[in-house]
């Protein structure tokens, strides 16, 4: 659990608390740092999530932290065991596998529209980030948040709100999964030929293979994800 002592080196100080409260509700901040906590593997699938626990980490009354808790509820992050109380879900491989089909339906959805409304800027930012991507080569660190940002160009240049919204909540989903992939060096080098295809496609403005090569980027990443979480 994120509060215990041994984790408290990565937990926020009363300090930053303090400053980020100025600028958000308590029940905000409190949803924010457990959800950062379970995306970063600090609460681990499986783990028990205590509202008392939380209230103390995080220096709050125990109403803000409920109402956080039942936002990661209601988002499917966090579930009841028997016997044990909340939890941070765990994902077996049916629920992996219906978790990737919509992720391969909604990006695939974005590449095609990206590649019809995407202005002229937003385009060159894609390509700008292939570029970048190559530079980053090694640093795998870099290479998962710089992957995020590459999609999410893709998401704005679609320029559907309730697209955006329906990816947001599949990918905060994906945290679920564990350690991002661009963190292996085989799939780095793997998703940057994925993404520069991608990007080529939309740069061309030809949505069906945008929307393929989205697809295709998917189903690579979801059998690499399977071979890692299932390998028998």
């Amino acid at each position: 659990m994120a509060a215990k002592s041994e984790n408290h080196s990565s937990m926020p100080t009363k300090k930053s608390n303090v400053e980020i409260l100025r600028h958000g509700s308590r029940s905000e901040h409190a949803y924010r740092c457990l959800r950062d906590a379970i995306q970063s593997s600090r609460i681990k699938p499986g783990e028990r999530v205590m509202e008392v626990e939380v209230a103390e980490w995080l220096k709050l009354s125990r109403t803000p932290v409920r109402d956080a808790i039942r936002r990661l509820e209601n988002e499917g992050i966090l579930v009841h065991e028997p016997r044990i109380g909340l939890v941070v879900a765990t994902l077996d491989r049916q629920a992996v596998m219906e978790l990737y089909a919509m992720r391969e339906v909604l990006e695939g959805t974005a590449a095609r529209l990206c590649a019809r409304h995407a202005s002229d800027l937003e385009v060159q930012d894609l390509i700008d980030l292939v570029a970048r991507e190559r530079q980053l080569e090694g640093d795998h660190n870099a290479l998962a948040d710089h992957n995020r940002r590459f999609h999410d160009a893709i998401h704005r240049g679609a320029h559907n709100r309730y697209l955006e919204k329906s990816l947001a909540a599949v990918n905060d989903s994906m945290w679920l999964l564990g350690r991002p992939l661009m963190l292996l060096p085989e799939r780095a080098k793997t998703a940057l030929l994925e993404h520069s295809r991608l990007a080529e496609a939309i740069r061309r403005r030809e949505p069906e293979k945008a929307e393929e090569a989205a697809c295709n980027h998917v189903n690579a990443a979801q059998r690499e994800r399977l071979k890692r979480l299932f390998p028998n």
